[in-house]
């Protein structure tokens, strides 16, 4: 059972930085969640897996998986705690490029065309990693579902998403750590 408040409290101690920061999507903001700080600790990465695997309820996808770097661990907690719970249940990579050997592909792991996934990441701000994230995975064959972020910054992301017919739910938002979005 997800335990959302201690999710929310384990980002606030660990993630939430707050200061002057220029973002991946180059906008500025005055606070930053470093997400690894939690997909990388062991009772984060498991409230994260958690709360996906609510979220995908009954009804789960072929596949979970993101954009290397940042979405690697939570696919990996997914995937494990899915196994735990005796889900069928896969997880693959999108690499930024291409590999430059063996497959030369951009998805890594089990995954075949056709399949239906969901893909996973930390922080949405724009939902510009997450997008040639989807961009790849339909390249190679597979419907995308879903994203599923573990916070939202509420700044766009969904829009963009939902331009490319595709939702977004996340775990937590930044209002839940009493941060509104700038006003466009």
């Amino acid at each position: 059972m997800f335990d959302r408040e201690a999710l929310r409290d384990l980002c606030e101690e660990k993630a939430l930085k707050r200061g002057d920061f220029t973002l991946a999507s180059g906008k500025k903001s005055t606070y930053y969640f470093d997400g690894k700080q939690v997909t990388l600790d062991a009772q984060g990465s498991k409230l994260i897996a958690e709360g996906i695997l609510d979220l995908l309820g009954d009804d789960l996808p072929d596949a979970v998986g993101g954009m290397s770097i940042g979405a690697d661990p939570i696919t990996a907690a997914v995937v494990t705690i899915a196994g735990v719970q005796n889900l069928p249940l896969i997880g693959f990579m999108v690499r930024k490029e291409a590999k430059g050997h063996g497959t030369q592909r951009f998805i890594e792991g089990p995954l075949v065309a056709g399949q239906e996934v969901v893909i996973v990441e930390d922080v949405v701000t724009t939902g510009g990693s997450s997008l040639l994230a989807i961009e790849r995975v339909k390249e190679f064959g597979c419907k995308v579902r879903s994203v599923i972020a573990v916070v939202d910054r509420l700044q766009g992301g969904a829009e963009a998403f939902a331009a490319e017919g595709i939702t977004l739910q996340s775990l937590l938002t930044i209002r839940d750590f009493g941060i509104e979005p700038p006003k466009e």
